[in-house]
């Protein structure tokens, strides 16, 4: 029981921590290198991300630079930029590309927050998922005679625990997302 119990809040870990990751890919008004290090390119006929075809760095809150290791790759990293459909405009001078974040409009912000909503929706499916998965192997054992029914019902209300804070965790996380989205 305790292995299921272990197993299943590693998984709801992981969840939260993914759902992280993709906010960090979502405009906020500030530039950050997660912005674009993850936008596939198309270099030399392979997808690569933008942080492994040159070096990606913040002068400033309003602007994110990208100088790519190879001449040949200015194209492919801009046209990445541009079909990452993130409202970004790269400028390519030759030796870097520039990429100025404009402010944010009142429609763009609730245009992200409607994605962070998804997002987090998405982390709270996968959260009830891992508790599906973690019940289901609790009823696998009580049928086979592994553990006793009061046991599996005891287990099975302490994952509906776990289960609880990770989704309450999820929507802490939202609302820091969202908070930080809409704020001016």
């Amino acid at each position: 029981m305790e292995k299921i119990k272990k197993s299943a809040e590693e998984r709801m870990l992981k969840a939260i921590a993914a759902l992280e990751k993709d906010y960090l890919g979502l405009r906020s008004g500030r530039a950050g290198t997660a912005l674009v290090e993850n936008l596939k390119a198309d270099y030399y006929g392979t997808p690569t991300p933008i942080g492994q075809i040159g070096s990606i760095a913040v002068p400033d809150s309003r602007t994110i630079t990208i100088q790519p290791w190879d001449k040949k790759a200015f194209g492919p990293v801009e046209k990445a930029i541009l079909a990452a459909n993130l409202g970004l405009t790269p400028m390519n001078d030759g030796k870097l590309i520039r990429i100025i974040i404009p402010p944010l409009t009142e429609e763009r912000r609730k245009d992200l927050v409607k994605v962070a909503k998804k997002y987090a929706e998405e982390a709270k499916v996968a959260i009830r998922n891992i508790r599906r998965d973690a019940n289901e192997a609790l009823k696998k054992q009580e049928k086979d005679k592994a553990i006793s029914e009061d046991e599996s019902k005891k287990a099975q209300e302490s994952m509906q625990k776990l289960t609880d804070s990770f989704v309450h965790k999820a929507e802490q996380t939202l609302q820091s997302k969202e908070k930080e989205i809409m704020e001016v």
